[in-house]
C-alpha cells in the first residue's frame, strides 16, 4: 500500500489541500475539506507544484507541467482529459465538452464527472459554463469560479 502525502497552502481563492502519492498529484481541493485520515502530512512532494500554482496565481503561467493521476471511471478520466484541452482563458459549454469526448448526449453526464474532478484548478474544470454563457455549477462555488476565470482574463 502506497502512501498518501498531504499539505495545504493558502491561495487567492482559500486554503487548498494538496494530495499526492510521492510521485503524481492526486488530488488538490478547495476548502472545507478533510485531510486523508491515513495520509502523512509532507510539504516536500509538493515544492514544484506549489512553485506552478504560486504563478498561476499571479498571472505568470498559464498551463501546468505536473504529473497528474486521478482516480475514476473510464468515462469520468476522458472528461478531465478534455478539460486539460481547453486553453487558458477560453471557456467551453458542457454540451461541446461532451461533443469533443465523442459523445455529444451525454452533457449531464459530463456535467457529474466535471463535478467529480479530484484535481481542481489544474485539472480546469472552472473553464466549463452553461449553454447561455453563464455561470453553473461549480465544486468550488460560483464565486471561486468567478474568480479562476477573472484571473485568466473571462468576465462571464
Amino acid at each position: 500500500m502506497s502512501t498518501t502525502y498531504y499539505t495545504t497552502i493558502p491561495s487567492p481563492i482559500g486554503e487548498l489541500l494538496l494530495t499526492s502519492d510521492g510521485r503524481s498529484l492526486t488530488g488538490l481541493e478547495m476548502s472545507p475539506f478533510t485531510p486523508p485520515i491515513r495520509g502523512q502530512r509532507d510539504k516536500s512532494p509538493f515544492e514544484d507544484i506549489i512553485g506552478q500554482l504560486d504563478e498561476y496565481f499571479t498571472g505568470a503561467r498559464k498551463s501546468f507541467d505536473v504529473p497528474l493521476r486521478a482516480s475514476g471511471t473510464p468515462f469520468q478520466l476522458r472528461v478531465w482529459a478534455g478539460l486539460r484541452e481547453i486553453p487558458y482563458g477560453r471557456t467551453i459549454s458542457y454540451g461541446e465538452l461532451a461533443r469533443r469526448i465523442g459523445n455529444p448526449r451525454a452533457m449531464r453526464a459530463v456535467g457529474r464527472a466535471n463535478g467529480s474532478n479530484p484535481i481542481a484548478v489544474i485539472v480546469p474544470c472552472h473553464r466549463v459554463i452553461g449553454a447561455n454563457g453563464t455561470l453553473t455549477g461549480y465544486g468550488g462555488g460560483l464565486d471561486r469560479k468567478a474568480k479562476l476565470l477573472a484571473l485568466e482574463g473571462i468576465s462571464v
